[in-house]
């Protein structure tokens, strides 16, 4: 027994040297502060194919900076935060680029909130043994390491917090709002989407919540609960309602005179954003398509899909206005920075005399 014993802690020690070879150099989150993108965007003006599309949409988007009757909704997909675009939009909130945020749940909780908790993503490479990777419980994205332990350490967070409030469904908004208030009132790290997000009243929204870590945590939560035996013992759980969020989303859309996206991929996020327009013409309230657009993808609009239409296709739906709105068919870690680096240091800075919306306020004045 005690050689056995010995085996397995000599098993253990080996697997920790492995995991270590492969997590030790940490992504590093591109500081668009100390990158002047000006003549690079500039120089693109007078180029052609994607060079010209990227400062065609840095021009986009610093109109819509420009319009003080324009609510700036950012939309992610993808993982650009884990692969080092975090803290571009950590300064697109703090510098009031950004009014509300609509993203996949792996965006805000497996990468924002994962490292708000002191945990990191680290470089790796998309060419080795993912069966050893597996064994070792770390996971892949691409060419970016993720230690699953620390993973299931942010789900045990996220259960925690289901586990203090009061028992009802909430909408994803609310529910990162209270992820926000926990990474205010703890030790973890103030440099966070989510915090950033908390301090300046920018609702997040998630249509896809569950799909992430804060899934996890949250039918961990349920389950326990359920263990209870209680008689209808969802009445005594909180739950996500996607529908709320809907709802909430729309109301912004009612009360926000002029809109504009600006959006990281595809997919929830974005569609969820633009069927606003929509949703809001169904409860009979008749609003302007969104006026300004720009999108990021690398999708490809040949199958008939570009991770939900192109944005002329959207047009025909009645939801982005055919007037300024611009396709970049790049992958978005490679034109991101540039853009808003470029938008961060033009004169004559739109974006710092902008005023803050608040959004979040008004959910709050609502109670």
């Amino acid at each position: 027994m005690d050689q056995v014993h010995t085996l397995d802690r000599r098993d253990m020690k080996e697997d920790e040297k492995g995991k270590a070879e492969y997590l030790k150099d940490s992504v590093r989150h591109i500081q668009i502060k100390e990158l002047n993108s000006i003549r690079i965007i500039d120089g693109m003006r007078h180029m052609s194919f994607t060079a010209r599309d990227t400062a065609n949409a840095t021009d986009i988007f610093s109109e819509m900076l420009e319009d003080k009757d324009c609510t700036i909704i950012l939309c992610i997909a993808g993982s650009t935060s884990a692969a080092g675009c975090m803290q571009i939009y950590i300064d697109m909130v703090r510098n009031k680029m950004v009014d509300v945020i609509v993203a996949t749940g792996a965006t805000i909780v497996d990468m924002d909130f994962f490292e708000a908790l002191g945990f990191k993503h680290y470089q790796g490479s998309p060419n080795v043994d993912d069966d050893r990777l597996c064994e070792l419980g770390i996971d892949r994205i691409y060419d970016t390491f993720i230690d699953e332990d620390e993973l299931k350490e942010c789900d045990e967070v996220i259960f925690q917090i289901a586990n203090s409030l009061e028992r009802r469904p909430y909408s994803s908004r609310e529910f990162i709002r209270e992820m926000g208030k926990y990474l205010k009132s703890s030790q973890h790290s103030a440099n966070s989407l989510i915090e950033s997000a908390y301090d300046m009243d920018v609702p997040i929204f998630c249509p896809a919540f569950s799909d992430s870590s804060a899934g996890f945590g949250l039918v961990k939560h349920q389950y326990k609960i359920k263990q209870q035996g209680l008689e209808n013992y969802w009445e005594n759980c909180v739950s996500i309602d996607s529908v709320k969020d809907f709802m909430e989303l729309t109301e912004i859309k009612l009360k926000a005179k002029t809109t504009g996206l600006f959006m990281i991929g595809g997919g929830a996020p974005k569609n969820f954003a633009q069927d606003t327009v929509v949703c809001s013409e169904v409860l009979g309230y008749n609003v302007d398509m969104h006026k300004y657009a720009v999108q990021i993808t690398v999708a490809d609009a040949r199958d008939g899909a570009c991770s939900s239409s192109t944005l002329s296709e959207a047009t025909s739906w009645g939801k982005v206005d055919s007037g300024r709105q611009q396709m970049v068919y790049a992958e978005a870690t490679s034109v991101l920075p540039l853009i808003i680096s470029y938008i961060y240091h033009k004169p004559p800075r739109p974006w710092a005399v902008r005023k803050e919306q608040r959004w979040n306020k008004v959910f709050e004045h609502a109670k």
